[in-house]
């Protein structure tokens, strides 16, 4: 099954002028490679200007490149093979057969993350939790697994750091902190009321509030002070948080390296004796 946008393209070809047709050509056959292509690369492949690729872009009703290859990328992680919402119960794969598509969602999600993540947001985001008094991570559901590793790895940098799956305990808590401290809300939809409303007290007390949520303009995403923006890579109607849990935890991941490689000889001593704690206990 095609894409919508995909079909939009191939709908229209007869309309396209030469040149865009020669695009909509290439983006038809091969459709995969484009999220990852820079304008430069598809004009050399389509044998066209790359102020035709951004005017084609705008000739199928998208406002720039950048937003095209972020939709296309985002069609085609729930194109037919997707396996994350209940359509997998009308194909029986073979258990190598599902693994392979699960590694293609996941690796298609991270990849389109690329895209939906800004540049400046995630270096301020790196700047304010290296300098922040006390860090909390707030997620729940399937958003609580990123969270919680967050909670993991940055306490082992030596940060004040705290998450607690309980609401009302956190409702407790977040009135606590102040101007020096960073809250980071995660939440796929960005709706999630219990995110929304710890953010907001946390933003009257002058926090930092780091959102990582979709980017679809959700309240979350409106209100957050930094966005460091996750694709749309899931349906409403799904069976888990798979590919979407999948992109919280490589923005998690990029936050932990960069704040790592900033402070890591700091605290190189602790950090490798609580490892040897570690090994010493498993024996």
């Amino acid at each position: 099954m095609a894409s919508k946008l995909l079909t939009r393209i191939h709908n229209q070809f007869n309309q396209f002028s030469k040149t865009e047709k020669r695009i909509s050509t290439y983006i038809l056959n091969h459709a995969e490679l484009i999220p990852n292509m820079t304008t430069k690369e598809l004009a050399l492949k389509a044998d066209v200007s790359e102020a035709s690729v951004i005017r084609f872009a705008k000739t199928i009703g998208i406002g720039s490149f950048k937003t095209f290859k972020i939709a296309l990328a985002q069609e085609l992680a729930v194109k037919e093979e997707y396996i994350t919402d209940f359509t997998i119960l009308q194909k029986k794969d073979s258990p190598h057969e599902m693994f392979q598509k699960v590694v293609h969602v996941n690796k298609n999600a991270i990849e389109t993350t690329k895209e939906s993540l800004n540049k400046k947001d995630l270096e301020e985001a790196v700047h304010v939790l290296k300098n922040a008094r006390k860090i909390v991570f707030y997620g729940i559901g399937g958003s609580s697994i990123a969270a919680i590793d967050a909670l993991y790895k940055f306490t082992k940098l030596g940060f004040q750091v705290e998450f607690n799956s309980d609401f009302h305990y956190m409702l407790s808590r977040v009135p606590h902190l102040n101007e020096k401290d960073v809250f980071v809300a995660i939440s796929m939809s960005g709706k999630t009321k219990e995110v929304l409303d710890l953010s907001r007290i946390a933003q009257k007390k002058g926090t930092k509030v780091i959102a990582i949520t979709n980017i679809n303009k959700s309240p979350l995403y409106k209100e957050a002070d930094i966005r460091l923006a996750t694709p749309n890579v899931e349906e409403d109607f799904r069976i888990g948080s798979i590919t979407s849990r999948m992109t919280q935890l490589t923005i998690v991941d990029t936050l932990y390296i960069c704040i790592f490689n900033m402070v890591g000889e700091h605290v190189l001593e602790e950090f490798q004796e609580a490892r040897d704690y570690v090994v010493k206990l498993r024996r």
